[in-house]
């Protein structure tokens, strides 16, 4: 029991001694200062740095979803099934999977639009130094 209550003791006194340091240590943090540098702009450098890899994200979803249909994540592929599950009768399953078609179909332009928007943006890049100015 009085090693028990040694135990609890000491680590009452040690939690105080962290609490009471924590807070001195949060105290003496300085302010930051007027002058400090912070980043105000819109990413520029960094977008010009990852277009490459965005690109080639851009063409590998729009490949995928272009596929023929025995591609995975294919619009063919999801086409297929679609039509195999109405010739099955499964009506909730055909329901579930048309509105993945919906959806995956709708992928389509916005990626076109992206992989567009991205050619300019590298454009862009190419003309401002990749934007090492910025």
């Amino acid at each position: 029991m009085r090693t028990r209550n040694i135990a609890l003791s000491s680590v009452a006194a040690a939690t105080a001694l962290l609490g009471v340091a924590g807070t001195a240590a949060a105290d003496s943090t300085p302010a930051p200062s007027a002058s400090a540098k912070t980043r105000t702009g819109d990413g520029a450098q960094a977008l010009c740095k990852r277009v490459p890899k965005i690109e080639k994200r851009i063409h590998k979803a729009l490949h995928r979803l272009q596929g023929k249909a025995g591609a995975r994540g294919s619009v063919a592929r999801l086409e297929k099934r679609v039509k195999k599950a109405k010739a099955a009768g499964h009506t909730e399953i055909a329901t579930f999977l048309n509105h993945k078609l919906t959806h995956r179909k709708s992928l389509v332009p916005t990626l076109q639009q992206r992989q567009k928007d991205l050619a300019k943006v590298a454009t862009w890049c190419g003309t401002h130094h990749n934007a090492a100015s910025s």
